[in-house]
């Protein structure tokens, strides 16, 4: 079963090994919980143990439904990458 979950705000991503992805509102600081893939290719994320993984041959029009405050530079091919909070 797939969850269903809507997201509060989304932004474009420039891929960063060095600056994580947030959003603040209120003093809350939120990180993504999802990934839109609009071009086709690789995604390097950083999980929440520190560990860059990278998701292969991700399809064009992918959502990935997997939080991380990092969408590397190093590793990353896939292009018009939009974080979900």
């Amino acid at each position: 079963m797939t969850p269903i979950f809507s997201s509060f705000q989304f932004k474009a991503v420039t891929p960063s090994d060095t600056v994580p992805l947030t959003y603040s509102e209120g003093g809350v600081l939120f990180r993504p919980k999802a990934f839109f893939v609009g071009g086709a290719g690789d995604l390097a994320l950083v999980n929440s143990a520190g560990d860059a993984v990278t998701f292969e041959n991700v399809s064009a029009g992918s959502l990935l439904p997997v939080s991380s405050e990092f969408v590397n530079s190093t590793n990353t091919t896939a292009t018009n990458i939009v974080a979900l909070f």
